[in-house]
Parts: C-alpha cells; sequence; structure tokens
C-alpha cells in the first residue's frame, strides 16, 4: 500500500505512483489547508471608517424592555432632564401618551439623550377624541412631531371610549365602534409609522372582539396592576393570548389625583417590612414583583435619584414564598377609573376586579 493515501477524484492512480508527484501534492494540500485554518480563525477585515455609526446595530429593538419611565403627570420643566437623565443612566424605554400634555418637552429629553433611535423603545397612545378613522393619523402625527421621532415602537388605544372632538374641557361620548379605529391603526404599521399596535384599559370582551376581527393583532395589553389590584387572572389570559402586559401606576395609590383615602401602597406595613428585611426600597420591592411574573412596569416619578432607584429593581430576585407572600395580599383595590366622570356606565372594566359590576 502506498504511504499516502488520498481520493481518487484528486489524481489519477497512475500519477500517485510516483514519487515526486505524491510530494508535490502533498505539500500543495498542506499549504491549501494551512490557508483554510487561517481563514477561519482571522477576523474579518473591518471596512474603512468613513464616519458613520458603525458600532450601533441598526436593527430596532425586537422586544419591550421590562422596566419604563412612566411621563403621566411629569411636570413640563422637569419632563426633558428626567428624560434625559433616565435615558443616559440606562433606561431604553419610555412611555408617553397626547392628553399627558408633555410629549414635546419628553421630545426634548429623548433629543438632549443623543442615543440612536434603533436603542430604545418609545410607547404613545391615541387619544378618546381621536377615534373616528380620519382623526387617527393625524393625532399620530402630532405625536411624532412633537416627540421628535419619525416612528413609534408601540401605539395603544387609550381607552375604549370615544369622544366627540372639539367639545372643549366637556365630555361627549361618540359611537365610533372600536374596530373601525383599530383597522385605521393597522394602516400605521403597514405604512411603517408605527411598528406595534396594542390597546389599554380594555375588559375581556373587548380585546376578544378584536382578536377575532382584527387582521393585525395587538401585541401589547397596558392596565393598573400592582399588589393593591393584581389580576392575575386577567394577566395570565392577556399573556396566553400574546398579550405582553404593561403595568401603569405600578406603585399603586401614590399620585395624587386618584384623591385616595387608602394607607399609600409606598407606605403598606406588610410591603415595608419585607422591603426593610432585603435592604431595599418599597417601590423596589413591588416592581420587582410585578417583573417576576412576566408584567413590564413603567413607575413615574420627577426625583432623579427616585428614577435611578426605580431603575435598580431589575436587579433584584426575589424567592418564590417572596412573590408568593405579596400574591397572597391582594385588595382589589383599583384607583384609576374614570368611570362616573365619563358616564360610560358599566361598559368600562367590566368582568374585572374593582368594580361593583
Amino acid at each position: 500500500m502506498d504511504k499516502f493515501s488520498a481520493p481518487t477524484w484528486l489524481a489519477p492512480r497512475s500519477v500517485w505512483n510516483s514519487n515526486s508527484t505524491r510530494w508535490t501534492c502533498f505539500i500543495a494540500l498542506s499549504i491549501i489547508s494551512l490557508a483554510l485554518i487561517w481563514n477561519i480563525s482571522s477576523p474579518a477585515l473591518s471596512p474603512p471608517d468613513d464616519g458613520a455609526s458603525a458600532d450601533y446595530d441598526k436593527t430596532v429593538l425586537t422586544y419591550i424592555p421590562p422596566l419604563g419611565l412612566g411621563t403621566w403627570q411629569l411636570p413640563k420643566d422637569k419632563a426633558p432632564g428626567i428624560v434625559q437623565r433616565a435615558l443616559e443612566n440606562g433606561y431604553r424605554h419610555i412611555d408617553a401618551a397626547l392628553v399627558y400634555g408633555n410629549e414635546k418637552e419628553v421630545g426634548q429629553g429623548i433629543s438632549a439623550a443623543k442615543l440612536p433611535r434603533s436603542s430604545f423603545w418609545v410607547t404613545s397612545k391615541l387619544w378618546n377624541d381621536a377615534h373616528k378613522p380620519a382623526a387617527v393619523r393625524p393625532a399620530l402625527e402630532t405625536t411624532l412631531h412633537d416627540l421628535g421621532l419619525e416612528y413609534l415602537d408601540l401605539y395603544l388605544m387609550h381607552w375604549p371610549v370615544s369622544f366627540k372632538p372639539g367639545t372643549g374641557s366637556k365630555i361627549v361620548l361618540d359611537n365610533v365602534p372600536i374596530l373601525e379605529t383599530w383597522w385605521e391603526m393597522e394602516s400605521l404599521v403597514r405604512d411603517g409609522l408605527v411598528r406595534q399596535i396594542g390597546v389599554s384599559n380594555f375588559n375581556q370582551a373587548q380585546v376578544e372582539q378584536l382578536l377575532r376581527h382584527a387582521r393585525i393583532r395587538p401585541t401589547v395589553h397596558e392596565f393598573e396592576t400592582h399588589p393593591f389590584l393584581q389580576q392575575q387572572e386577567f394577566v395570565d389570559w392577556n399573556l396566553e393570548q400574546g398579550l405582553r402586559v404593561i403595568a401603569y401606576s405600578p406603585l399603586g395609590n401614590m399620585n395624587p389625583i386618584y384623591q385616595s383615602s387608602a394607607t399609600p401602597l409606598l407606605d403598606d406595613p406588610f410591603l415595608s417590612e419585607m422591603a426593610n428585611k432585603k435592604g431595599i426600597t418599597v417601590a423596589q420591592l413591588v416592581l420587582a414583583w410585578n417583573m417576576h411574573r412576566g408584567v413590564i412596569v413603567i413607575p413615574k416619578s420627577d426625583h432623579g435619584e427616585r428614577v435611578l432607584e426605580n431603575f435598580q429593581a431589575q436587579s433584584i430576585v426575589l424567592t418564590e414564598e417572596e412573590v408568593q407572600a405579596i400574591s397572597s395580599n391582594d385588595r382589589k383595590t383599583r384607583f384609576s377609573n374614570p368611570t362616573d366622570m365619563w358616564g360610560t356606565g358599566t361598559t368600562l372594566y367590566a368582568g374585572l376586579d374593582g368594580v361593583d359590576w
């Protein structure tokens, strides 16, 4: 048998019978093998730096950062600085809305942070007086202009309630079907102005209606949920339908607008004791609890240090016993309920916890 064997497709047998030819081929094959090894192990050559931001991944976020900055009731004079500081210190999720009245200031903070657009998530919401199909796109365009953005990552129908436009401060209900508004919102996705669309403050029947008839399905449902109003069955149901849940007011009744007589959530003795034992704030505890059950949270604060404290909740680990202890203290107390103010009757929150109907 020859000292060197080779596949017959490399050369005819007669050629391999020549010693000099065999050595020549062996050396050639060795050189080719070394070249292949070098090519695999060596880093690819980079194109010359032309001044472009080659270091940034231009692919937009494909997930919702689990902790964002809420901007409801964020004062206009503080909004730019708070938003800028949040983004510069790790926040990558901003929750806004046209009706909050501060989107221009929020946009100023976003611009000042000078982050690549692909690196952060922005949500905004369609207000109740723009539910008629012809009003949907102009409302979004106003939001985009005020925020200084070319697109939104997420656009929500703020409430399943429509108001007649042009009535000033007086609320006059309108009869615009939810589906008509939704189908127009779908066109915003197709035109690249919005990446995803979703809902806020819907009850289960209203979500089911959308799921039956939507051509582009909702991906997110934002509603009130915290240790005093856990809505665990509703949270689980939304997740099972493929909707991510975002908790607004995740710190409960801390906002003075709720005019709640209940003990503020952050002063609750049970939660305070647990937080003290862990060496964390009550806010960090309840934010971590919500994230442990798969819920995204958007706490708001106009105090810079608290904004940074809240962000640290992402690194807090709770034991199963701690999660269950908080979950066993559900009070089913709802703080955000404009039913009487809007005159919506029993349709709002029907079948959900925290209402009497």
